[in-house]
């Protein structure tokens, strides 16, 4: 995973190879395939049910009725004074790890950009996450589950800010939709194939003389050994390109890369466009990133739908997402990127707005709104992470793809914390859900607002022929 610069390299623009900038878009998208399936199988799917299950049973309220109580609470801390409803623990978490995220992100985005082992970053993190969600396997305790999944968590968000500021460095300007497309759809085309693995373990898990939690629990040993094994392949063909400041030492140094970043907090105001897209991007992503982190919980707690239903649900939006984000690519390159990006956040307003009067009981209803976020959730964040590969100044890519995963987690704080306090006081997910219209409304607004060709040609990029 190391390598030692060569004598004088200080370039990190793409390679003017085009043989080798085909040999390292494969490598990147295999590590999109890789990690995938712990947004697909872990958050989406499994953890929202399996860890309210855990805390139901805890409060003694097992089954998904008794637990729809207000008044049902757990105390993980042991003490009276902190308690909290079973079903808001999975968004009280997320929440918690966004605050740490919040925090790390811009030191390891600053160290990133100086170090000269990149990779190596990239697949420490990726292997501290995968051994996290495997350990999962290992224990049945609700504390002790929560710790765990805040543990991988953290890692798989630092491991994406690594993983994010390489795009610049293998992809032209005019390359970067068509790589981020193919990478987010390749993502969840793996998601797909290894939760089609987990649906058949879940459905059939009787018939294979396990109970229903320890095939949850199997499941979650296979997706950290899916994820460092492709992790592996994917990092490889990759290549450490070094700054000045990386050659000049022989680590990267925490004061000098810190004021770096603060120097880039400064320097943004010059970049007025470029903040005012990742203002967009906190707010739609936060419906985006909600609507993932907590439809198992809503499917499960609020609609009464088995978790067959729901796996077969989020495998299908898989395949959909496949053909849905290379779909919105091909229109991108029509009608433009940004607009693009618009109208498939009216979709979303739609869609939440459907969710909302969602009758329980109704699987096919669930099925179809499950085919609707398909079409849109992977094109809205494959277009808007290309966009934003186009508006950082060349040379800084970690360090402001740091900002762009601060932004990602920070909308992600709002929209977990809006879920927790709403479910905390209701007991369910419905109210929550359709909360998130507003989110997608802002940050259609302030995009719309966005002067994307000033602000491309003020960091000095080249502006594609398709904006």
């Amino acid at each position: 995973m190391s390598s030692t610069p060569p004598p004088g390299r200080t370039e990190k623009a793409p390679s003017p190879d085009p043989a080798q900038r085909r040999r390292e878009q494969r490598g990147w998208y295999v590590y999109d395939w890789a990690n995938q399936v712990f947004i697909t199988s872990v958050v989406t799917v499994l953890i929202g049910p399996y860890l309210s299950g855990l805390a139901c049973g805890a409060a003694g309220a097992p089954g998904t009725e008794a637990c729809l109580d207000p008044a049902v609470r757990i105390r993980p801390f042991g003490v009276d004074w902190i308690s909290l409803h079973p079903n808001a623990l999975h968004p009280t978490l997320t929440t918690g790890v966004v605050l740490i995220l919040v925090v790390l992100l811009p030191v390891v985005g600053a160290l990133a950009d100086h170090t000269r082992h990149k990779k190596r970053w990239l697949f420490w993190f990726a292997a501290g996450g995968s051994v996290a969600i495997s350990s999962l396997y290992l224990t049945d305790d609700y504390r002790l589950t929560s710790l765990l999944f805040v543990l991988g968590n953290i890692c798989y968000g630092l491991s994406i800010v690594v993983f994010h500021s390489f795009l610049p460095e293998i992809a032209t300007s005019d390359e970067r939709n068509r790589v981020s497309v193919t990478g987010w759809s390749l993502a969840y085309l793996g998601g797909a194939v290894l939760l089609t693995f987990h649906l058949g373990l879940v459905t059939f898990a009787p018939d294979l003389g396990i109970g229903n939690g320890e095939a949850v629990r199997i499941a979650f040993a296979s997706v950290g050994v899916w994820w460092l094994g492709f992790s592996v392949l994917g990092i490889r063909p990759l290549r450490n390109r070094y700054s000045t400041l990386a050659l000049g030492q022989g680590r990267p140094q925490l004061g000098a890369s810190l004021g770096q970043f603060g120097r880039t907090l400064r320097d943004m105001r010059n970049y007025p466009n470029t903040l005012l897209f990742l203002l967009a991007f906190v707010f739609f992503n936060d419906g985006i990133q909600a609507a993932v982190y907590f439809a198992g919980n809503f499917a499960v707690q609020d609609l009464g739908l088995s978790l067959t239903v729901l796996s077969a649900t989020i495998l299908l939006i898989q395949f959909v997402a496949f053909a849905g984000a290379l779909m919105m690519g091909r229109i991108s390159r029509v009608v433009g990127t940004k607009a693009t990006v618009l109208a498939s956040l009216g979709v979303w307003c739609v869609l939440v707005t459907c969710g909302y009067f969602l009758p329980p009981g109704e699987p096919l209803l669930f099925v179809l709104l499950g085919l609707g976020i398909g079409t849109v959730l992977g094109g809205t964040q494959s277009l808007a992470r290309a966009l934003y590969s186009l508006l950082i100044p060349s040379g800084r890519e970690a360090e402001y793809f740091s900002l762009y995963q601060l932004a990602d987690r920070g909308s992600t704080l709002l929209g977990s914390a809006t879920v927790a306090l709403v479910v905390n006081l209701t007991g369910g997910y419905r109210t929550a859900i359709f909360s998130l219209l507003v989110f997608f409304v802002i940050g259609g607004v302030l995009l719309w607002r966005t002067n994307l060709r000033a602000g491309i040609e003020a960091v000095g990029n080249t502006v594609p022929r398709h904006l």
